[in-house]
Order: C-alpha cells, then sequence, then structure tokens
C-alpha cells in the first residue's frame, strides 16, 4: 500500500474526485449541497465526446461546451434554489434525475468512442511523469483555495454559511453568491467529466452514478460542516486522500465492489454523525 507506484495511482484515482469536492466544498459552505453533479459529469462527458467524434470538432471545442453545459445545470440548480426557494436537496435531487436523462437520450445507451489522442492526453497522459488528471485537479483547487481565503466573494460564502440573516444585513447579495457556488460546483463537475472521459477513452451513460456521495463524504471527511461556514478546499483535500486511500486499500484486501459500497456508506453516516456532535457542542458553547 505504501510503495511509492500505489500512492501515485491513489493520487491519480482520486483527482476526478478531488476536482468535483472542490466545487462541492463552496456550496456546502453556504449551507447547501448539490446532489446532481454524478449525473452532470456522465452528461458532460457524453457532450464533450459527441461533439468531438459526431460533429467534428477541435477537442478544445468540444471541452468548451461541455464545460457550458455544466455550468448551465449549476444555474439551473441555483435558480431552482434562489428564486424558485426550493431546498437545496430536493432541487439538484430533481435536476440530477433531469441530467442522467439527457445523457441516456443523447447517447442512445451507448458509449462514444473513438476520441482523439488529444482528448486522451488530458485524461491520461502526463507531462514530466505526472498524469495531467494531477495537474488539472491541483490548479483548480489552488484557484478555489484562494477564492475562498482571499476574495470578497469567499468571505460571502463564509458570511451565508455561518449565518444567514447577519449576511443580508450586512449588505452581502445572498442571490448572487448562491447562484455563483453553484455555477462553479458545475463548471467543476463538467471538468471532471471530460477527464473522465479521457481516462476511460470513452464517454460511458452510466458514468458518476453514486459521484455525489463520494464527493460529499470527501468534503465532510475533509471537516467542512453540513450546516455551513465552516472547513475549506485543504480540508477537502485531505477528505479526498481518505476516500482514495478506503478505495484503495478495499480493493487491494480483495473486497467485492458491493462490501465497499456498505463500507463507505458507513463511513459517510459516521462522518456526518461525528459534523452533528460537534455542531451540537459548539452551539452549546455558544449559549
Amino acid at each position: 500500500f505504501l510503495v511509492l507506484s500505489n500512492i501515485s495511482n491513489i493520487l491519480l484515482q482520486s483527482s476526478i474526485l478531488g476536482i468535483v469536492s472542490g466545487g462541492m466544498t463552496l456550496v456546502i459552505l453556504t449551507g447547501g449541497i448539490d446532489l446532481s453533479v454524478g449525473s452532470v459529469m456522465a452528461l458532460t462527458s457524453a457532450v464533450s465526446a459527441g461533439l468531438e467524434v459526431n460533429m467534428g470538432l477541435p477537442w478544445y471545442i468540444a471541452f468548451l461546451g461541455a464545460i457550458c453545459v455544466g455550468g448551465l445545470f449549476g444555474l439551473l440548480n441555483g435558480s431552482f434554489v434562489v428564486y424558485g426557494r426550493l431546498q437545496p436537496f430536493i432541487a439538484t435531487l430533481t435536476t440530477m434525475a433531469i441530467a442522467r436523462g439527457f445523457t441516456l437520450v443523447y447517447t442512445q445507451g451507448y458509449p462514444i468512442s473513438g476520441l482523439s489522442d488529444s482528448f486522451l492526453f488530458w485524461g491520461s497522459g502526463n507531462i514530466f511523469g505526472i498524469p495531467m488528471p494531477i495537474i488539472v485537479m491541483a490548479i483548480i483547487l489552488l484557484i478555489l483555495y484562494i477564492i475562498l481565503k482571499f476574495t470578497s466573494f469567499g468571505l460571502h460564502v463564509y458570511s451565508i454559511g455561518g449565518y444567514e440573516p447577519a449576511a443580508i444585513v450586512t449588505g452581502i447579495n445572498i442571490d448572487k453568491t448562491k447562484l455563483m457556488v453553484y455555477v462553479i460546483s458545475g463548471i467543476t463537475a463538467g471538468i471532471g467529466g471530460i477527464l473522465l472521459a479521457g481516462r476511460l477513452w470513452s464517454a460511458q451513460p452510466n458514468a458518476g452514478i453514486g459521484f455525489e456521495l463520494n464527493a460529499i463524504a470527501a468534503v465532510v471527511l475533509g471537516g467542512t460542516s453540513l450546516f455551513g461556514g465552516v472547513g475549506g478546499v485543504e480540508g477537502t483535500i485531505i477528505g479526498m486522500l481518505i476516500m482514495g486511500s478506503l478505495d484503495n486499500g478495499l480493493r487491494l484486501l480483495g473486497i467485492t465492489s458491493y462490501v465497499q459500497q456498505v463500507i463507505k456508506g458507513t463511513v459517510f453516516i459516521l462522518a456526518v454523525l461525528l459534523d452533528l456532535i460537534v455542531k451540537g457542542k459548539l452551539s452549546k458553547e455558544e449559549e
């Protein structure tokens, strides 16, 4: 498990999860949640592959189109939450079904293969021996870290999650901030979908199933509270590595995928319970 090649493998296997979890972190910091990321990954994976293979567009145009689709679904999520006044759980559960349905309609249930070498490079290539998904993950997480720690937008995200009524009084544009965090989550899911297609050498219509659970678990295990206002990208990196190590360790032990799901679900519920206990203690201390 501790050999260098396996550690590198864990980072590679966790890279897409890290990208998606980065966007999820911002959503959860505002007290929201995004259950649609797995389905959006599948859709953007199919769209990027379809634009290149079926329509003959250059890989960078295909990537841009897929990222825009991810952003649009994020905008849809945010609009349901902000303007429709729906609970984030209900809003994103709805778009999860919509995105998955669009994916199946677009692909007709069949994989899209025949991707160009330039497309595959982003999911399967490397620079100086470092896999591209790891490089992309590092860049995106660094950008999100800077946004959260050194910009007014990041301060607004923490303020909304910490105590929304106070944020309103201080003049923070609540609706705009919430809208933006869902758009960012959609974009990171879109990037994750593109890299996933590059790693698998094809766009699979059933890709990303259950990915939202892994992303939420990585964020919560990293110390970000489901109630919002506490946590950050640096913690999510730790949570991502925990999830990646758990997956890798279970496979090395020869544990079946069905049992792995049970174990990961148990880890997730324990993380949520711990979050509730810590939040309860903090509330009592404040009182």
